[in-house]
């Protein structure tokens, strides 16, 4: 009986998606979000605890404890215990790759059966003669689904090759809706994914596909002005009320103040 896989050494990252995703945290933010993937990746992407994730984040401090907590409620999934957390995309990817193993393993098994009783035997079996897959279908469903779609990114023979693979039983109106709807959202396209990429994730089974991945922050004001954003700096977000004055408020802490510095 072969062994069966479970462990797997390279995760596959979408980069396009990725970014997309994580576009409005911070490097450190993003640096946590990383190490929380891998981690939970190594270990088969089963549910790990909260503290399991301060270590290897390495926390020492409730700052960086808040900044974890803030990356885990935003892409993991609490548990009913309310303190393991899983990742979505990781189980099921995880998932995809054990069966994949698992079917190509019993299949080469079958087959050296199959060689082992061929060479045994002088009886020749008779060569079945393939059926040829019904394309024709399919390639009129995919320009159907490519002609409805608002913002068209990437190379269309690749988006073809995915929707043949990923959505033969699918209705190509409802793909489509899906991906426009997930399209839409997005204000800077740089940060859409192709539609080969969001096709090949299988993105239109995820609840979070067809959500706007883009934050848009809360106003801030200052004693009544309201400021604008000009950027970040350590651990402090800067803003400016547009006639010269400067201010900063902190990004981690619960209901920080924010703070003239000029």
């Amino acid at each position: 009986m072969a062994k069966e896989i479970t462990k797997f050494h390279a995760l596959q990252l979408f980069t396009d998606t990725f970014t997309a995703e994580t576009v409005h945290l911070t490097n450190e933010a993003q640096g946590m979000y990383i190490r929380l993937i891998c981690f939970n990746w190594t270990k088969n992407a089963k549910p790990f605890t909260t503290e399991s994730a301060y270590r290897i984040c390495q926390c020492r401090l409730d700052e960086c404890r808040d900044m974890v907590d803030l990356v885990l409620n935003e892409f993991f999934i609490l548990g009913k215990d309310k303190n393991t957390w899983t990742h979505k995309r990781l189980t099921a990817e995880h998932e995809y790759l054990t069966a994949k193993y698992k079917d190509r393993s019993e299949a080469g098994r079958k087959g050296g059966l199959a060689k082992s009783e061929n060479a045994s035997s002088k009886i020749i079996a008779p060569i079945p003669i393939p059926k040829p897959i019904p394309n024709k279908q399919l390639i009129v469903a995919f320009e159907e689904f490519w002609s409805l779609l608002y913002y068209k990114k990437g190379s269309k023979k690749l988006a073809q090759q995915r929707y043949m693979k990923e959505c033969r039983d699918l209705n190509p109106k409802d793909v489509a809706s899906q991906f426009n709807n997930y399209s839409t959202k997005i204000q800077d396209k740089q940060f859409c994914a192709q539609v080969s990429t969001w096709l090949n994730q299988r993105r239109f089974e995820d609840e979070d596909t067809n959500k706007s991945i883009e934050v848009k922050e809360p106003d801030v004001f200052y004693k009544g002005i309201k400021l604008k954003k000009t950027g970040e700096f350590g651990q402090e977000i800067e803003y400016t009320d547009g006639k010269g004055g400067k201010y900063q408020k902190h990004k981690w802490k619960t209901n920080a103040e924010v703070i003239k510095v000029l």
